[in-house]
């Protein structure tokens, strides 16, 4: 699968773990930065995967900052991104199947890499359910 990951400084060693394990699992891994830990805005990562997502260049993307509050915020400003703020393999698992979310949000200061990881299996290997959920996933793009 193509995967987009991007952070900021406080999820940079966090990003970097993460990367290296996909590609390990066998994913296309595009790492949009930042390199290093010094100090960047989350929203400029934010808003760079959320376009890779939105055009399709990836099929999911996982953001990261300190809490993974402010990435997601930016990340949802796209109305093609549904981003998910998870911190357990559940509600990685239910965004997927009932949100139809196609980027997560993690917070480097409040998940180690473990259930990091987890959280990732689970949401990249669970499908969307559609049926009831899809006419509210509709809504999410088209409030009308």
């Amino acid at each position: 699968m193509k995967i987009a990951i991007a952070s900021d400084h406080a999820a940079v060693a966090l990003k970097a773990e993460l990367r290296e394990w996909l590609i390990e699992e066998g994913h296309e891994v595009a790492d949009l930065g930042p390199d290093t830990a010094e100090s960047v805005d989350y929203p400029n990562y934010g808003y760079m995967l959320a376009g890779v997502v939105a055009d399709g260049t990836v099929e999911r993307g996982i953001g990261l900052c300190g809490s993974g509050i402010g990435i997601s915020m930016a990340l949802n400003r796209n109305p093609d991104v549904r981003c998910a703020l998870v911190s357990e393999p559940a509600s990685a698992r239910l965004c997927r199947e009932h949100n139809d979310a196609n980027v997560i949000a993690m917070g480097a200061r409040l998940i180690g890499p473990d259930m990091a990881k987890a959280c990732i299996e689970a949401f990249l290997k669970t499908e969307f359910e559609g049926g009831r959920h899809q006419r509210r996933v509709d809504k999410l793009s088209n409030p009308s």
